[in-house]
């Protein structure tokens, strides 16, 4: 699942509009994705039935399809509009034959299955989820014996331009991640049905009767000059900073903001010659015992 931190704002959420943004995104992080499948698929190997939960436009799911060839992967999301190009990416790439979409809010969908995973894929989904001790249960009753749940949650904020760009104060993204920080907690804080909870995944599987097997961050480096979807995608991320967390910084930092996402502005993201994207993501992987 691509992130969706910039979208807990809206209710109304035109995801066929957001669709192209969501898939950018997560073919810029494959490769990074490709690594986590790898090292998956020496924890969890042939698996049946492999699940994306919370899966977008279905970048991931068709990954996980790459991964395992003898598995069928079924991606699902609340949003038809994006199951819809889940489908049309596994006919394009030739795994349609055994892959399937499930429509509806997590973690209730999942009863929907029809039968156990032996692979449970969640990326950044069960943080949108207001108990999220509830939902990691949930995701636990719906593996089969020996399966693996692969939690992507927490990792670090992704960088892309050093720490004095030449325009405003220097520190920017630092002072960023900082209102992030305080945003996403109110964010929690208004889900329904939200839980606070320490934020120790492996003792938070172990308390859902999984047994945790491992945890590894994997690194995207796309250092600068950098490629024209790492930049597009750059540019998305300050637009959507600037949109939702605006209100929250200081004038200085708005103007700054402001100039980064101009395409008329030579100091932009657009044509800056110093953008590059430095990320890492954690997943956490845990079997329910057989």
């Amino acid at each position: 699942m691509a992130h969706k931190h910039a979208h807990h704002d809206h209710t109304d959420i035109d995801w066929a509009e957001m669709a192209p943004m969501l898939e950018d995104q997560a073919e810029l992080y494959t490769p990074l994705y490709e690594h986590a499948m790898a090292w998956l698929a020496k924890r969890q190997t042939e698996p049946g039935l492999v699940v994306d939960a919370g899966s977008g436009p279905g970048v991931v799911s068709c990954l996980l399809a790459d991964t395992f060839p003898g598995a069928r992967v079924v991606a699902v999301d609340g949003s038809e509009p994006l199951l819809e190009r889940a489908r049309e990416r596994a006919g394009r790439l030739g795994v349609a034959d055994r892959f399937g979409t499930l429509a509806g809010e997590l973690p209730d969908v999942l009863d929907d299955l029809d039968y156990p995973a032996d692979l449970l894929w969640a990326s950044w989904s069960l943080h949108h989820l207001g108990d999220q001790k509830a939902a990691l249960a949930a995701f636990a009753a719906r593996l089969a014996p020996g399966g693996t749940l692969a939690l992507l949650e927490g990792s670090l904020p992704t960088r892309y331009l050093p720490r004095d760009i030449g325009i405003g104060r220097p520190g920017l993204q630092a002072r960023l991640d900082a209102v992030h920080e305080e945003w996403f907690t109110e964010m929690r804080a208004a889900l329904p049905g939200s839980v606070d909870v320490v934020e120790d995944w492996a003792a938070l599987m172990t308390s859902v009767g999984l047994k945790p097997t491992g945890t590894r961050s994997f690194l995207l480096d796309l250092p600068a000059p950098t490629t024209d979807r790492a930049r597009r995608c750059a540019v998305t991320a300050f637009t959507r900073m600037r949109d939702v967390l605006g209100e929250r910084l200081d004038a200085d930092d708005r103007a700054t903001l402001d100039r980064l996402v101009d395409p008329d502005d030579k100091a932009s993201l657009h044509h800056r010659p110093d953008v590059f994207v430095l990320t890492a993501r954690t997943v956490h992987t845990a079997v329910r015992p057989v």
